[in-house]
Formats: C-alpha cells, structure tokens, sequence
C-alpha cells in the first residue's frame, strides 16, 4: 500500500476513534446531568424548616397573621419591638380574655436540638414560652390564663440568626373552660337581684315582720355576702308623694337606714351596706290609691 494510502486509513480511524468516544462519554455525561439535579431537589425538599404564622383560634377569636415572635438564635428573649400585626392580635387576645376570665391557653415554645440553653428552664423551648407569657403580661393579659409548655425540634426557619416564630397557642375548648354562668355564686346574684328582696312601710313607719319568703331572701343575702368577700349590697327607700317631697326623700333614707340595720343584726357587715333614697320620684304603683301608696313605700334590697 502506498504513503498516502496509509495517510488516509490514518485520517478515517482517527475521525472514528473519535466520533465513538465523543458518543461513549459526552452524550452520557449530558444525559446524566438530570438525574444530578433532580437528586439536589430531593435534599432541598428533605431539609425543609418549620415556621408557624401567629394564629389565635379559639371559640370567639380569629386572629392570623404570617408574622410571628421571634427568638434570635440561642436566646430564650423575644426580640423587640414586635411587628405592627403581632400586635394587633395581642390587643384582640387581651380583649378576649378580660370578657372570657375562664379561658386557659397553652403556649409551647420551640427551640432547635442544635441551639444552647443558658436559661433555668430545662429547655429553651420552655424558657421562649415563659418570655412569651411574661410579655403577655407586661401588655395587660393575666398571667393566670396561660400555662407553658417546651418542645425541641430538629430544625426551625431561619433569618441569618433569627428564628421565626417558634411558638404556637393552643385554646382548651369550652367543656374544660366552663361557662361564668355556671358558678353558684354567679346564678345566686342572679336571683337575688332578679327577684330582690323589698321591705314595705306603713306611712311614716317601718316595720321587721317579714314573711317566710322574705326571710329567704335575708338568708340569700347572707350567704351570698358571708363567700363574696368584695361583695356590697344596696338599699334604696322610695316613699309614696303625699307631704313634701324633700321631707319624702329624708323618709325614704330612713327606710334605707332602717334596712341596713336589719340586715346588720342577721350577721352581715353594715359597712358593707350602702344606702340611698330616691323619695317618691320612682312609684311602682298609682299613688291615687291606696294600694298603690302602699307598695311605694318600701325599700329595695340589692347586690351591688
């Protein structure tokens, strides 16, 4: 074979050799490629964080926002000032709780197993939730309607070296938060000042014969004011509108002072007694008779 034979056989393996390794291994390696990056999406989505939004949710309140406390990292302290939002919905819960006193809630802090606890608290997560409950407080909420708890989570989202909202409020539901209306005390001041008890005069006298109803009524009175320490009754005297009226209001004070003296003697503090008089300015019936005179001139025993 010739020199230029040989040449070109040269040429041709060469154009060959390389076309097959080109195919063998940059065709592969670009197909491969997408295998690498959907493995590195797979990761991303395996190292997802939490983050919790501020949600109060509980029966009468309905508060979210995608902001919440936060905590820089390490640290059980809420970082100040809060956002505009967070409190926002911090004035709503302490509306809330002051027209719901029974209401309990439950904050739980969170905090990252790689984090230090410097607190006395035996976790971080605990010690945000106690700094949580003490800004409550410093806000106006009673400290008595929370109740604390602490968790340790693998991770938390982050900004640089602030966590975002590591908390959450768990309201009890109304069966372990019962009803004010339900308390003894509270159904027995209804019934006294819904049917309260009323003591009758003859003109220009006053009088102690009670009825059995009556004298129910006096031992209501008492037991309400012997277990309500704070509790203060008012008794007001009213007159019928014969005489003058400056001398009917003076009446219907001594009426007042005269059922305050009563009530004294069955055992309850009279400086727990107010009185007061409004004369005949509020009949209950016609002063054209009788009768009707006869029924205003009382006086009217309440709950204050």
């Amino acid at each position: 074979m010739s020199k230029k034979a040989f040449y070109l056989l040269g040429i041709a393996i060469t154009i060959i050799l390389g076309t097959y390794l080109y195919v063998e291994f940059c065709c592969n390696c670009a197909i491969k490629t997408p295998a690498a990056d959907t493995e590195k999406v797979s990761v991303v989505v395996a190292e997802e964080t939490i983050f919790v939004p501020f949600i109060l949710n509980g029966s009468g309140i309905d508060y979210h926002t995608n902001d919440n406390i936060k905590f820089l990292k390490n640290s059980f302290a809420v970082v100040l000032p809060v956002s505009d939002s967070v409190a926002v919905g911090i004035e709503n819960l302490k509306t809330f709780l002051i027209a719901n006193p029974k209401q309990k809630i439950t904050i739980t802090g969170y905090a990252t197993s790689d984090e230090t606890n410097s607190s006395t608290f035996e976790n971080l997560g605990l010690a945000r939730a106690n700094d949580i409950k003490k800004y409550f407080v410093s806000k106006g909420l009673s400290g008595s309607q929370f109740d604390t708890k602490g968790e340790i989570v693998d991770k938390w989202k982050t900004s640089k070296d602030t966590l975002l909202g590591p908390a959450e409020y768990k309201f009890e539901t109304t069966e372990t938060a019962p009803a004010v209306t339900t308390d003894e005390w509270v159904i027995l001041k209804d019934k006294i000042n819904g049917d309260p008890l009323i003591l009758h005069f003859s003109t220009n006298k006053s009088s102690n014969q009670l009825s059995e109803a009556e004298k129910q009524k006096v031992a209501d009175l008492v037991k309400y004011m012997d277990h309500e320490k704070d509790a203060v009754i008012l008794a007001v005297g009213h007159s019928d509108n014969v005489g003058n009226r400056d001398s009917n209001v003076v009446l219907g004070q001594k009426r007042a002072e005269f059922s305050k003296n009563y009530l004294s003697k069955k055992g309850i503090d009279g400086s727990r007694i107010t009185t007061d008089s409004k004369g005949p300015d509020e009949p209950i019936g016609e002063n054209a008779t009788a009768e009707g005179k006869a029924n205003n001139r009382r006086t009217v025993i309440t709950i204050k």
